[in-house]
């Protein structure tokens, strides 16, 4: 399993024979596909990279590797994205989205075939306004 973070080591490579050759890929770059394919859903607040000090950290466009889980099998690809997910939204139809999305992008992008693409939803992203609670006014105090 393939899990993207900065301690990568590019040892597992995803290998496809063809006529002329062979084409390998690194699993960060499948992670890295799949981590922009999960991104550009609306609805999807950002990767979540695990639990740091019990709170969720959202991660942007810098490392979209974070947050996905790659499996390689011999001629297949399975994936688990992490992400955070924006509140109001429908988690199902987002989740659905993202997986139709890291699916057409990996096997359109590398020619691989992806298996399965699990979801794992890690928060929520509430509006700054519904983040807000008013300060109570003291008594006498303007």
């Amino acid at each position: 399993m393939i899990t993207g973070n900065a301690d990568f080591k590019q040892e597992a490579m995803m290998v496809k024979k063809q006529s002329y050759g062979t084409v390998t890929f690194a699993g960060e770059v499948l992670a890295t596909i799949a981590g922009l394919a999960a991104v550009d859903v609306p609805g999807v607040a950002g990767m979540s990279g695990g639990f740091v000090d019990g709170l969720t950290e959202l991660l942007g466009r810098k490392n979209l590797s974070k947050g996905i889980k790659i499996e390689l099998g011999e001629k297949e690809i399975a994936v688990d994205a992490a992400i955070v997910a924006e509140y109001g939204r429908s988690i199902p139809e987002v989740a659905e989205t993202i997986r139709k999305n890291i699916v057409q992008s990996i096997e359109s992008m590398t020619g691989l075939r992806v298996r399965e693409v699990n979801i794992r939803v890690q928060g929520l992203k509430l509006d700054a306004q519904t983040q807000e609670t008013p300060v109570p006014m003291l008594a006498g105090a303007r």
